[in-house]
């Protein structure tokens, strides 16, 4: 194993998650810092909330494409010979789990960031596309009828963990499987606050295209 091209590149992989990109919007563009309005969350849920469908939709874009290619780094790694072919699936968790983590904790945002859902979904795109397509459409379906991102979320991070049970889903190496279940319930782990609010009746929806002003 190289260990100084390893490092670097698990280095690399948190840089990259912790590009703050809701806040740099906010600041470059409408100058305000996203952290202090609606929820308080640096990410695109928040961002589509207080600064409209254009914005939350290019911060959506970005914050997946730093999960991909924080994930994608493994495979840099693998190409150069720093990592066996038998390791590159723990190399892709970890590099996308320091990706999430940086979305988290960025440090270039004085570690407040969102909640790393788009980041996950990045992350698992390069992982496990198939899954992950039916999980967007999961996303979809439930958020055009509830208009809940959280709740949007919440149903697709069960799904990817649930459809990996089926044989056609099922991952060569069961540690993708039990990484699945754990991630479904971060997901609702780092969602109690809107669990809370959708059982008061109180979280907030998301506007769609078609509606009126």
């Amino acid at each position: 194993m190289n260990l100084p091209l390893v490092l670097g590149l698990l280095v690399a992989a948190y840089l990259v998650g912790s590009i703050p990109t809701a806040l740099w919007v906010g600041r470059a563009f409408f100058g305000l810092d996203i952290r202090e309005h609606g929820s308080g969350n640096s990410g695109a849920t928040n961002t589509f909330r207080v600064l409209g469908k254009k914005p939350g939709s290019f911060v959506m874009a970005v914050d997946v494409l730093k999960g991909w290619a924080a994930t994608s780094l493994a495979t840099v790694m693998l190409g150069q010979g720093a990592i066996l072919p038998q390791q590159l699936l723990y190399f892709q968790l970890a590099c996308g789990v320091l990706a999430v983590v940086g979305h988290i904790y960025p440090i270039w945002a004085g570690f407040r960031g969102g909640k790393g859902v788009a980041t996950v979904l990045g992350m698992m795109l390069a992982i496990a596309p198939a899954t992950v397509g039916v999980c967007i459409l999961v996303f979809i379906t439930v958020l055009l009828i509830s208009r809940y991102v959280s709740l949007s979320s919440m149903s697709a991070g069960a799904t990817f963990a649930l459809l990996q049970l089926l044989p056609a889903f099922r991952p060569d190496n069961q540690l993708l499987l039990w990484f699945g279940f754990v991630l479904a319930a971060l997901l609702v782990y780092t969602h109690r606050a809107n669990i809370g609010r959708l059982r008061a009746g109180t979280e907030s929806r998301v506007p769609m295209p078609w509606d009126k002003r």
